[in-house]
């Protein structure tokens, strides 16, 4: 039975006695203190438990009554009415409150047949046949048992030897470096982020980076809470000059820079650039992390030496990555860094995913020493060359007059600036009802807004495709142009070089 000590009445209050233990008695009911079908106290018993007299008791249990609380019986007494419990199903919680907002992301476009949103290569490249042979043979070899099992934070042996080995043959690492294998290169720039930004490790707090920028870059070292330094790109990659005077205003802990065919300007560092720019991580004690997951994709011109080689320091971090240039389901990076670099970042791995898949590891392994990447990669520079000719020519032939681009000399992307009044959004709206797609400048936003660039991928498109798209686009922006009122005259297009 309830316990009705706790009731408590005001007999100087302006409320009726007979109210207020009818509010008491319904408060014990919403509480579960009494409960459905429970058999209340005679009045006669209950007045004298709260000192009342039996007519007050049984004005409330009245009111209770009418109310369908109480249910009374002749000759049985007074019962809490068996009242069903409310349909909560369909009743939420309420996410949003409680969870972190959402990043600005590019929305899925429906009925898109021609895609420049996407910086990855072409599908129907993918060496099915060998990988389907290869796969085969590592599933069916004596060390398949093993790589099924759990692994190492640090990755596949074999294939972290193989890398470590080839890295240290061209003069990249050191023997005091190590490398770790993450599952693509996104995973490498959030575990560095979590390092050097999600906790107080003394310093700057502060990245600098390249501006335009890969938009994951931005989103995952704004998410560890640090401040987001833009430096402006030009047609050969990040200015010294201006990265110099941030680094002297802001005193940043790092700096990431993409110093081949960068994403999504496709700018190339010079030789003379990127010494420079590690003279002056070094001058002002920021972190360079070396973001080469492109260089591989060179169609044209001698190759440049990576920053880390170039660092007489060893300190630069260095990331790599097989998703350009084989198979991008497989998610399979690598970081190679001083040892101590490497220590804790296989800490926060393990605290993350444990290790990155073993069996992606080992087919790549094969895939590599057996001769097969390389076969894939010659591909794919023909056929990446031939698709950037394609892509510069069709921008010169359909992007309206006082259009500017970049003329990368390998990736898979280049940047367009459209001439005012034209907007990138609004020509990615009309576009997109043609079906063709890009991503607007403001996704590579690190400081600047780019309302008039955008970048266009092309690796994973045919020749048809990008001329067609090309044309498409062209098409939208005049039809754009025609919208607008007194426009003035406009320039020729004009390459970015």
């Amino acid at each position: 039975m309830a316990d009705f000590s706790q009731i408590a009445l005001n007999h100087t209050a302006d409320t009726p006695i007979y109210k207020q233990l009818a509010d008491s008695i319904r408060s014990l009911v919403d509480s579960g203190a009494i409960q459905s079908g429970e058999k209340l106290p005679a009045t006669r018993e209950l007045a004298g438990h709260l000192g009342l007299n039996r007519t007050t008791v049984s004005a409330a249990y009245a009111v209770l009554e009418q109310s369908g609380i109480l249910e009374g019986h002749v000759g049985r007494g007074s019962f809490i009415a068996k009242i069903a419990k409310p349909d909560r199903s369909n009743e939420t919680t309420d996410w949003e409150s409680l969870l972190p907002p959402l990043d600005s992301v590019a929305p899925a476009t429906p009925n898109i047949q021609i895609s420049f949103a996407n910086s990855r290569p072409a599908q129907g490249a993918f060496p099915l046949e060998s990988f389907r042979r290869l796969t085969k043979e590592v599933i069916d070899s004596p060390e398949a048992a093993q790589i099924l099992q759990l692994g190492s934070p640090h990755g596949y042996a074999p294939l972290r030897r193989y890398l470590l080995a080839k890295a240290k043959s061209a003069d990249i690492a050191r023997s005091t470096d190590d490398l770790i294998i993450t599952n693509g290169c996104q995973q490498a720039l959030d575990l560095l982020a979590r390092l050097f930004f999600s906790e107080n490790r003394g310093g700057g707090s502060g990245v600098a980076m390249e501006d335009p920028v890969y938009h994951g870059l931005v989103r995952v070292f704004s998410r560890a809470g640090a401040n987001i330094i833009g430096i402006p790109v030009d047609a050969a990659g990040i200015d010294p000059a201006l990265l110099q005077e941030a680094l002297q205003q802001y005193r940043p802990r790092m700096l990431v820079v993409t110093p081949s065919f960068q994403n999504p300007t496709g700018a190339t560092l010079s030789l003379e650039r990127r010494k420079r720019i590690v003279e002056l991580a070094q001058r002002y004690s920021a972190v360079l992390v070396e973001n080469d997951i492109y260089s591989e994709l060179r169609y044209q011109g001698p190759p440049q030496p990576t920053l880390k080689e170039l660092d007489e320091s060893g300190n630069t971090i260095l990331l790599r990555s097989y998703s350009k240039v084989s198979f991008p389901g497989l998610r399979v990076g690598w970081v190679i860094a001083p040892q101590p670099v490497i220590a804790r970042l296989a800490e926060a791995k393990q605290l993350s995913d444990l290790h990155s898949d073993q069996l992606s590891q080992a087919v790549l392994l094969h895939f590599a020493e057996s001769g097969e990447l390389d076969l894939h990669l010659e591909r794919t520079r023909i056929a990446g060359a031939e698709r950037l000719n394609c892509v510069l020519d069709a921008c010169a032939r359909f992007l309206p007059p006082g259009s500017r681009f970049s003329r990368p000399a390998g990736g898979m992307s280049l940047w367009v600036e459209l001439p005012a009044p034209l907007l990138a959004d609004s020509l990615l709206r009309r576009a997109a009802e043609r079906g063709v797609d890009f991503l607007s400048g403001r996704y590579f936003s690190a400081r600047r807004p780019h309302n008039r660039g955008f970048r266009l991928s092309f690796g994973g498109l045919t020749p048809a495709e990008i001329i067609r798209g090309l044309e498409i686009l062209g098409e939208s922006a005049r039809a754009e142009l025609a919208s607008f009122t007194n426009v003035s005259p406009l320039e020729p297009v004009a390459a970015l070089v």
